[in-house]
């Protein structure tokens, strides 16, 4: 999907009023998350390469609770990217 910020999937389905916008930037995917319940989540993480949260991971994976891979899906964003680019 698309709209004036950019292109976007739901992360998590369930919630339309959470959307992660996709883009790519010298050929790495990047994402950013906007909630529209927690503008702070916007307006205080710029873009993050996918690379930064593959290294990320690891601390996801020993603490749980939230699935990075979820969220940050990168066939999806791939496809957004490659489809709209």
């Amino acid at each position: 999907m698309k709209d004036k910020v950019g292109i976007y999937y739901y992360p998590f389905p369930e919630n339309k009023r959470v959307r992660m916008y996709v883009r790519e930037k010298s050929g790495e995917v990047e994402f950013r998350m906007k909630n529209e319940d927690d503008p702070s989540i916007w307006n205080d993480h710029g873009w993050v390469p996918y690379g930064a949260i593959q290294q990320a991971r690891v601390l996801y994976d020993k603490r749980g609770g939230f699935d990075p891979n979820r969220a940050y899906d990168i066939q999806i964003a791939k496809v957004l990217v490659q489809d709209n680019g």
